[in-house]
């Protein structure tokens, strides 16, 4: 996204750390897309939000476990009209904010524990984005894309705000995809179907995409986790587009992905497993839902997590 923008012209600034931020910062940004040259674009990068100062919109797309521990340190880049994009993967923080009902304002203690985000940022800053597109930093500074080029946008309770409508715009000048969707949470459900479940048998299995979706062990152990998922959602008032059958499928259509937290195992950083799969076995709980294969897929992974010291 960040290469995108700058590409067309939008004032984009980078918040980056360590050798990503330093070859950005020497060379500019390249992104390298298939069927494309690649291209190098300079950006403006800092790991100090100071130097950058108040913007329109933050865009988060940090790992959720990541986002409590820097709040503080986002407050530079945040003025009274900012809009806090929220390109996290899993369950977001803000999830009960607007959505109305019994557990209207609930508090996710598995993805902003202390209320660190809900207090530091506030859910009323907050618009809800969806990240498709699947991408790997194969080197400092240099970003492939694999595969989707589509950011959801949606406002907690579902209008049509003039500042989705603006970010949007923007993000469809740059070439991206970026409807406003009135039902942002079902999205993020369809989404969180593939994460909850692949993410982390892959990590177990050491299996790409293509392979355990179509493996008949592996194939069934996600179905049932999104099947559990799916009686959770539904419970909270989420509509599924698409039945678990063709989620799996589209998920071995992706090919020989190596998942996020698989990659995470295997370069040493802290794993996303609380966003992804804890904060739907506490939906469970918050529903009366039971989770049995939910929670022994979570058992297993946080052990692998906690023995390889990444939990």
């Amino acid at each position: 996204m960040g290469a995108k923008l700058a590409q067309s012209g939008a004032d984009v600034s980078l918040v980056a750390r360590g050798p990503h931020l330093l070859a950005m910062q020497a060379k500019g940004l390249t992104l390298i897309e298939e069927g494309r040259d690649p291209i190098t674009v300079p950006v403006i990068a800092s790991d100090d939000p100071n130097e950058l100062g108040p913007q329109d919109y933050v865009i988060i797309t940090l790992k959720a476990h990541s986002v409590p521990r820097v709040v503080n340190k986002m407050q530079p880049l945040i003025a009274d009209n900012t809009t806090i994009v929220s390109g996290v993967n899993g369950v977001p923080w803000w999830y009960f904010h607007r959505v109305g009902g019994d557990l209207e304002g609930t508090r996710l203690a598995s993805v902003d524990p202390g209320d660190v985000q809900w207090n530091g940022f506030g859910p009323d800053r907050v618009l809800g984005c969806v990240v498709y597109p699947a991408a790997e930093v194969v080197k400092p500074g240099v970003i492939k894309h694999i595969e989707g080029n589509r950011f959801s946008l949606g406002e907690p309770d579902g209008v049509k705000s003039e500042r989705a409508v603006a970010l949007s715009k923007v993000l469809m000048s740059a070439g991206l995809k970026a409807p406003v969707r009135p039902r942002i949470r079902d999205e993020i459900w369809v989404k969180l179907w593939g994460n909850l479940s692949f993410n982390p048998i892959s990590a177990l299995t050491h299996a790409t995409l293509d392979v355990l979706c179509t493996d008949p062990g592996t194939r069934a152990v996600a179905r049932g986790m999104m099947i559990e998922a799916q009686e959770v959602a539904e419970k909270l008032g989420v509509k599924f587009p698409i039945d678990v059958e063709r989620r799996i499928d589209g998920g071995a259509a992706v090919g020989a992905h190596r998942t996020s937290m698989w990659q995470d195992l295997a370069l040493g950083r802290p794993m996303e497993i609380d966003a992804l799969v804890t904060s739907v076995h506490e939906l469970g709980r918050l529903t009366f839902t039971p989770t049995p294969t939910i929670d022994t897929v979570l058992a297993l992974i946080r052990l692998r997590a906690k023995s390889a010291g990444l939990y």
